[in-house]
């Protein structure tokens, strides 16, 4: 087993085992969710919107892990520098956008919530809240220094006929 194929191997199962707990997380949601509201009944009309944040996020994640999982193929067969590469890493570029969008929808949620319940400081939420701000935009940097080289690639390039 040549080396990049070791190391596509091995990313291959992180990818999977990160998806097991996207998935776990997506089971114990609701319940985590209904245990929070029945301890604080007074902002149970928070449930709903937490819950679409979070779902939305947990699609998105899946479908960025599913692309990484398809570029990996791509590279494992030597078409790194193909049309499906360049698909793949936009699509996770938009998850990665869309990621952004619902972490910041449930930082301004927090924060409003924290105002009107007015007891608890959501300063440990928030800065959790920022340093996934913070990894999300790197990973939208790098994906996007990704594209750069690919749109440019001869063997992408349409043939002028």
């Amino acid at each position: 087993m040549n080396v990049k194929r070791g190391s596509t191997t091995f990313l291959k199962v992180i990818i999977f085992l990160v998806g097991i707990a996207v998935l776990a997380l997506c089971i114990w949601l609701p319940e985590i969710a209904v245990r929070d509201a029945k301890v604080h009944p007074d902002t149970a009309y928070f449930l709903i919107p937490f819950l679409v944040c979070a779902y939305g996020f947990c699609i998105a994640f899946s479908v960025a892990l599913y692309q990484a999982y398809k570029l990996l193929n791509n590279i494992e067969k030597n078409n790194a520098f193909s049309e499906l590469s360049l698909n793949s890493l936009k699509i996770i570029k938009k998850c990665a956008f869309t990621v952004i969008f619902l972490i910041l929808l449930g930082l301004v949620s927090l924060r409003v919530l924290a105002k009107v319940t007015d007891s608890d400081d959501p300063a440990g939420p928030t800065s959790l809240c920022l340093m996934g701000l913070l990894a999300t935009s790197i990973i939208a940097a790098i994906v996007d220094a990704l594209q750069k080289p690919l749109k440019n690639a001869p063997d992408i390039k349409p043939k002028n006929v």
